[in-house]
């Protein structure tokens, strides 16, 4: 049996990658897939944190696009995430995943505050933590909160799951199709090749940690578990790609 390459991890899945093929919502198929997935890299004794967007129910940008404003609609989309977030957890613990929803919102009633060393205490109880709401923040993004905690918790590499894509790209694949999938990244070609893989706050923050990143497919079952054995899937940013770099 292959060992797991990294020991703990974060997860960042976008609120669309639960919505499926509907584009909204949650579909209750992709979640309890997600959830299997997770649960295989459980049982290899991996610690698991996972930031989740909310996109598929309401996005902030969007919101203030339509007049609302920015700092009202961010806070409607940190919401969204907490959905997301209790949704994700009753999946989970229906496959027997003990599971925590931690919000930086406080809402006592539905999950703990966040808290970074009960959260670390939790991972090491192997407990997959799920961070919602994400920073508090407004104008801050879900890719932002996972950079943020992955730095918090030390987490080893930061697992982007895509529905659409299965890595990063010279140009959005889903428009030309000839675009070629890169295979390794620095932090820095991210910043200034504009790739749109996370915004530049998150990037800087994952550069600063020298936190790798891993961009891959949800859609295909247990490429979260490859990803966690260090099998080569999608693409990956920093790690051995940023320290070749920097020696030349």
């Amino acid at each position: 049996m292959s060992l797991p390459r990294y020991h703990r991890v974060v997860l960042k899945l976008s609120g669309e990658a639960l919505a499926g093929e509907n584009g909204y919502g949650i579909d209750p198929g992709v979640l309890h897939s997600i959830a299997n997935q997770i649960k295989e890299v459980h049982e290899l004794n991996v610690q698991i944190a996972i930031v989740v967007g909310g996109g598929n129910i309401w996005r902030g940008l969007a919101g203030s696009a339509k007049g609302i404003d920015r700092a009202t609609a961010d806070y409607m989309g940190m919401l969204a995430t907490v959905m997301n977030a209790l949704a994700l957890q009753d999946s989970l613990e229906k496959e027997g995943v003990p599971t925590r929803v931690q919000t930086s919102i406080e809402m006592r009633q539905v999950a703990e505050p966040y808290i970074r060393r009960r959260a670390i205490r939790h991972l090491e109880k192997r407990r997959v933590v799920i961070f919602a709401a994400g920073t508090g923040n407004p104008y801050f993004s879900t890719d932002t909160t996972a950079a943020l905690r992955a730095a918090e918790i030390e987490a080893e590499v930061i697992l982007m799951a895509k529905n659409k894509v299965n890595g990063v790209y010279t140009a959005d694949p889903l428009v030309y199709p000839d675009a070629e999938r890169f295979e390794q990244l620095t932090y820095l070609d991210l910043l200034n090749k504009g790739l749109g893989v996370m915004d530049s706050t998150a990037s800087s923050l994952c550069m600063d940690n020298h936190i790798p990143i891993i961009v891959f497919s949800i859609l295909e079952e247990g490429n979260i578990k490859r990803a966690v054995l260090g099998e080569k899937i999608g693409t990956i940013i920093g790690g051995e790609a940023d320290a070749k770099a920097s020696s030349e």
